[in-house]
């Protein structure tokens, strides 16, 4: 992901290999933009409390409107994580405010320069969170047409999906969500076939087939995190499919991921899938230990919906 001249400890914990550095400890902030990557690798280990008293910094300390739309994109993902939706698409929509000037974008033209890159990159971060936000209030049909305003977005803006990786994972992503809560009603398609996407055909499941695009863009990208995410969602997905064994194959693939890099809320998360697919398992116990622990880091947990929309 294109970031402005930032601490290179904290883009990686944000957005690489080291999302557990959050937990250990990490570099002070210089500027907005590295007090908004303290805030990210601080939700990724669910110490809500004070990845909030970073964002809050970054806002302060920056006037760049593409900056402070993603502070507020990443505001919502926490509350959405947590299971207040709504809560999280009042702060998406001060984040598309920001992004989209007069709720319209730019005149087209691909994104070039770092700042051409995050602002566009702030627009997809809003739309995609409304979509999510719109899901958890039972609106899978206004996540449809948001997303697809997202996917023209970035058609034209940020096309290529190795470089604009985060972008087009997160759009995948709650495409497979949108897919899964309202099954059989046409509303998503599969994705069309790209080389970014992996090699062989799709599956026909729209909610599977993105899904695994999701995992094949994420394991080309230098994020552990997102890796860990996409797995999940293509658990979830295997699950609703009736693949009851590969769910759980990789749902435990995804727990030890979680439990080794301090994902605390993906384990949460993880726990209450594999709940569901084997009652009996120890899910249950994780799961509350998780809620536990992230209650006492400032996340208070509205339902057992939310949890999959990092940033």
């Amino acid at each position: 992901m294109p970031v402005l001249e930032v601490n290179p400890e904290l883009a990686d914990a944000a957005f690489g290999s080291t999302p557990e550095r959050a937990a250990a400890g990490l570099p002070a902030a210089t500027d907005a933009a590295e007090s908004w990557l303290r805030a990210v690798s601080l939700s990724g280990v669910g110490r809500y409390a004070a990845a909030r008293a970073e964002l809050r910094r970054a806002r302060r300390a920056t006037a760049d409107p593409a900056l402070l739309s993603l502070t507020h994109s990443t505001e919502a993902s926490l509350l959405r994580q947590l299971g207040w939706h709504g809560d999280a698409a009042v702060a998406d929509g001060r984040a598309a405010a920001l992004a989209l000037p007069g709720g319209r974008p730019a005149t087209p033209a691909p994104a070039v320069t770092p700042v051409e890159i995050r602002r566009a990159e702030a627009v997809c971060d809003a739309l995609t969170g409304l979509a999510a936000d719109a899901l958890g209030t039972l609106r899978p049909a206004l996540a449809a047409r948001l997303l697809e305003r997202c996917r023209a977005h970035l058609d034209v803006h940020l096309p290529d999906a190795r470089s604009a990786w985060r972008p087009h994972i997160r759009l995948h992503w709650v495409a497979a969500e949108t897919a899964l809560s309202a099954p059989g009603s046409g509303l998503i398609s599969a994705p069309s076939a790209d080389p970014a996407d992996g090699d062989g055909p799709a599956p026909a499941d729209p909610a599977l087939a993105h899904a695994e695009t999701a995992v094949a863009l994420a394991e080309n990208s230098p994020s552990l995190r997102h890796r860990v995410k996409s797995r999940l969602l293509l658990a979830a997905a295997s699950a609703a499919a009736g693949d009851l064994d590969r769910s759980r194959a990789l749902a435990i693939e995804v727990d030890r991921a979680c439990a080794e890099h301090e994902l605390l809320p993906l384990r949460w998360a993880c726990a209450m899938l594999r709940s569901g697919i084997e009652p009996a398992g120890d899910g249950p116990i994780v799961a509350a230990g998780c809620a536990r622990l992230l209650a006492a880091r400032g996340g208070r947990l509205r339902s057992a919906s939310g949890l999959l929309g990092h940033p």
